[in-house]
């Protein structure tokens, strides 16, 4: 009895970490993904207004 709640202790705490650690990569990925869309939109935003003055002049 006591062995068997070692062993499923054991493995809850497995589960928790890896959830954890499932949690905080996939905010990490959503962070990244997040920034290169901001930079991309960024640079075509800096692009037009380079496309705009080059139109002016």
């Amino acid at each position: 009895m006591g062995t068997g709640g070692v062993i499923s202790d054991k493995w809850s705490m497995r589960i928790l970490w890896l959830c954890a650690i499932g949690s905080a990569v996939g905010l990490y990925m959503v962070a990244v993904e997040r920034q290169t869309q901001n930079r991309n939109r960024m640079l075509a935003a800096n692009l037009k207004a380079m496309e705009d003055e080059g139109k002016h002049a």
